[in-house]
């Protein structure tokens, strides 16, 4: 599965989860991971690309209102690297110090690595040891070890998960967070992506009655509902229906926007989905390339002031 995209949706959504991964709150003695993450945030999401060296993070979390970092909230350059690579220590240190050449007023930073475990091969160490030292190792093997873990850490362990084990952790987690359900089903999809719609989201332990009132899954059905259309207009098409056609792709380039702006930012407000579903193609495609470059919902907002519909 593509690891990367989906830790980018996990902490779009829980962007504070990176400050219990670095370092639980200082005088609590619970393991990391046990310590329930606390509601306001405190840290943004970004995965910027560094120019000059073509290095792309993946993630950048900045305590809010700071462009310095702070002892208790530093800058948190975050990577995942879920196979082995022997050019990642090197990658790593480069990238690292090009971001702070790029970012000269940071003064409190971590670098901050999740691994499925601690037996992946990564390149040399001796030459890189004094930066390497430095480095935050996350293992998710040995964080899923651990027992009573808060909702929002045990979801990042559900890519290393068993089959066997990954249904009851899903319900757990969404028995306590139900905002975390698209990253939670995305999850799913893409580790089943031979059972059907209906089949993976019985996986959750979701009540069949409930499936059609999470924002999740009427997403789901949406795409089914556009499949559905461009199935007719695939006929439509044969009986020189253009007139629908154009129709059909307007809608589904505006589902298209939706979708990818809920996996960047977890969430999309019910006004801006209308005026999303009101726009024409042409902008459509055109915000398709350019919310590639978004770092927050505002955004969006921006977006829409700046290509004013019609």
């Amino acid at each position: 599965m593509n690891t990367d995209r989906w830790f980018y949706g996990v902490f779009q959504s829980a962007p504070d989860l990176i400050h219990w991964l670095v370092e639980p709150s200082p005088g609590l003695d619970a393991p990391l991971g046990a310590v329930p993450l606390e509601l306001d945030r405190q840290y943004r999401f970004s995965a910027p690309e560094l120019k000059a060296g073509s290095h792309r993070l993946d993630g950048v979390l900045w305590p809010l209102g700071s462009e310095t970092g702070s002892e208790e909230l530093p800058v948190v350059l975050l990577e995942v690297q879920m196979r082995a690579d022997i050019g990642f220590h090197h990658r790593l240190a480069a990238q690292t110090y090009r971001f702070l050449q790029l970012h000269p007023r940071i003064e409190h930073w971590r670098v901050v690595v999740i691994t499925p475990h601690q037996r992946l091969q990564l390149g040399p160490v001796l030459p890189l040891r004094g930066f390497l030292e430095q480095v935050h190792w996350i293992s998710l093997e040995e964080l899923g070890q651990q027992e009573n873990l808060d909702a929002a850490v045990d979801l990042l362990t559900l890519p290393v998960r068993s089959e066997q084990e990954l249904g009851e952790r899903c319900r757990r987690i969404l028995a306590n967070r139900r905002d975390l359900e698209p990253v939670v089903f995305s999850m799913l999809f893409e580790r089943f992506p031979q059972l059907s719609k209906e089949e993976i989201l019985m996986i959750a332990g979701l009540p069949l009655q409930e499936l059609r009132h999470t924002r999740a899954v009427q997403e789901i059905l949406e795409e089914g509902r556009q499949e559905g259309r461009q199935e007719g207009r695939q006929e439509g098409r044969q009986e020189g229906r253009e007139e629908g056609l154009e129709a059909g792709r307007q809608q589904e380039a505006a589902a298209l926007a939706i979708r990818q702006l809920c996996r960047r930012f977890g969430s999309v407000d019910e006004g801006s989905r209308e005026r999303l579903s009101s726009l024409p193609l042409l902008q459509l495609e055109q915000l398709a390339e350019d919310l590639l470059d978004f770092t927050e919902p505002a955004d969006l907002q921006a977006w829409f002031d700046d290509h004013p519909a019609g």
